[in-house]
């Protein structure tokens, strides 16, 4: 496959996956959505359904990676490197096309959400209020679980764990099982069994972190995040912002490092 096909599908299959997956979370906690408060099992299978249409999507034209840690594993996996950094502009740009259609989708709904007394603080919202000063305290809006991960609980070597051992799980998922027949990317078969991984994964190891175990996920709507005009919107939390990044790249080369020695 060419540079160009690499670049086009990564970009387009990964801002599915951000469209899908970022809407999901948009639907469960923006005001004036009909799924609010619908909860975490709608979160792990909307990700799960938007990693399936994605790579069925893309997977002719780029092997559907749409993850870092899934494109350096296979090139530590297969020792070719060339189109490493393609993959990853293309996942980057995805991810941030894919946050911003998710404002546009949901422009209404975000607009109501952070200009209400009750989520950004006003009177007789106090224990709100303070919830959301607490917040942006720490860095982390009131709307920025739309776009990006963050703890539950900051405590920086647990959500580098966290973030490690589910990326392993992803990977190693990919690796052994979704590899097309070329070698290079995620098969139909792999599509959905990645899928189904990756809705067990949110089950299982989402709590502490939100699980991004991709680091184009995070990063490129993080920065959509900052960038974007959403009133009382409140930080972007770029102090965590490295935790969902470096996480899964370890994990991502810790899998390759299994499978080389394990399954090869």
């Amino acid at each position: 496959m060419s540079s160009s096909d690499i670049f086009i599908g990564e970009t387009i299959g990964t801002a599915i996956l951000i469209l899908l997956g970022g809407g999901v979370c948009a639907a469960v906690t923006l005001k004036a959505s009909k799924a609010r408060n619908a909860g975490w099992l709608a979160i792990t299978f909307g990700w799960g359904f938007a990693v399936l249409t994605a790579v069925y999507t893309t997977a002719p034209l780029s092997g559907a990676h749409l993850n870092p840690a899934v494109t350096l594993a296979i090139a530590i996996k297969d020792g070719d490197w060339k189109n490493v950094p393609v993959y990853w502009a293309g996942q980057v740009l995805g991810a941030m096309i894919g946050a911003a259609l998710v404002w546009v989708a949901y422009y209404g709904q975000f607009h109501a959400h952070l200009t209400d007394r009750e989520i950004v603080g006003g009177p007789g919202a106090q224990d709100t209020a303070a919830k959301a000063v607490e917040a942006q305290e720490k860095g982390a809006g009131p709307v920025l679980g739309v776009f990006s991960t963050g703890p539950e609980i900051r405590v920086a070597w647990q959500n580098i764990a966290t973030e490690v051992i589910g990326t392993i799980v992803l990977v190693l998922a990919v690796l052994t099982q979704g590899l097309n027949d070329k070698g290079n990317g995620l098969g139909t078969l792999g599509a959905l069994i990645t899928a189904f991984v990756v809705v067990s994964i949110g089950l299982s190891l989402g709590g502490p972190t939100g699980y991004a175990i991709n680091p184009a996920r995070d990063l490129g709507p993080r920065i959509v995040h900052a960038l974007l005009p959403l009133p009382n919107k409140g930080g972007s939390d770029w102090g965590y912002a490295w935790v969902p990044v470096v996480g899964p790249l370890l994990g991502g080369a810790i899998a390759a490092g299994i499978y080389n020695v394990a399954f090869a």
